[in-house]
């Protein structure tokens, strides 16, 4: 398991823990001040971007101090998980608010509105995380051009991200000042700055998920259709064989894959029991 398992799960899936979405922990001032700062300021996100694009051309010795001391400093502020879309189903079991908003990473940087990303809460109504969003700048979850917070029904909530999931999307749970999660995003390579950060600029701010995904080769029809959504390039195609094959070093677990497999080739197998894959987070 994660060290976030360790840490904030008491040796069980940290993020399935209802605590670690409690509204108790909102009540620390300086959780509130990073959320509220944290959306004021998408333009901050765009200025990060441009720093990665800097850190890319350092010498590699400087890149790999400065990745660990990010990565250190996401982990207590703002870090992700990534979750197969059954664990989502879980999550939003346990919960009594969900709300569908703009993603602040793409809108960071793609400069409009897309609606991936998804305030939770076990309080109704939004509890204190909604109170603290619609206290910040109006222009941005408020403003003419965005839809605000949209409440959604579990059933809602669930059928979007299967939707997402057949656009390729994976699905991650962000912390606001560790252990608490507050969010629920989906994401991709292209246009999501953490996942960029974690798989493109080899920074990670997100961990691999609790599982690997793993190729039934007997039923696999070689369609390759698995490779189109896979965001870590860790699906390979074996011109020998005409099967898809899965390097588990790269795969984050995200499940997404078998959304785009018509043959059900494709299960998710505990990353624990995957010798080559157990210690990479």
């Amino acid at each position: 398991m994660c060290e976030f398992c360790h840490q904030h799960g008491e040796g069980k899936k940290w993020y399935l823990q209802a605590k670690n979405y409690s509204d108790d922990l909102l009540s620390d001032v300086r959780r509130r001040k990073f959320i509220e700062n944290f959306i004021s300021h998408p333009e901050e996100l765009a200025t990060t971007a441009q720093s990665f694009d800097r850190l890319a051309k350092a010498p590699s010795f400087i890149r790999s101090v400065v990745s660990r001391l990010i990565t250190r400093k996401m982990k207590k502020k703002h870090f992700g998980q990534v979750v197969p879309i059954e664990e989502v189903e879980e999550i939003f079991g346990f919960l009594n608010s969900i709300a569908r908003m703009d993603c602040i990473c793409r809108h960071s940087i793609l400069g409009k509105e897309n609606r991936y990303c998804y305030g939770i809460s076990l309080a109704p109504d939004g509890g204190t995380l909604a109170e603290i969003l619609r206290g910040v700048d109006k222009s941005f979850y408020s403003g003419p051009d965005t839809k605000g917070l949209e409440a959604l029904t579990k059933e809602e909530a669930v059928s979007a991200f299967h939707e997402h999931e057949k656009e390729g999307l994976c699905h991650t749970v962000w912390t606001f000042h560790s252990p608490f999660i507050g969010g629920i995003c989906n994401c991709d390579r292209a246009d999501c700055l953490a996942m960029r950060s974690t798989v493109t600029e080899g920074v990670p701010v997100m961990f691999r998920g609790e599982y690997v995904a793993e190729v039934d080769a007997e039923e696999c029809s070689g369609c390759r259709q698995c490779m189109r959504v896979c965001q870590f390039g860790a699906i390979n195609y074996s011109a020998s064989d005409k099967k898809a094959v899965i390097d588990k070093r790269w795969c984050y677990g995200c499940g997404v894959c078998r959304s785009a497999c018509n043959k059900n080739a494709i299960k998710l197998d505990d990353r624990s029991k995957v010798p080559v894959a157990a210690a990479l987070w």
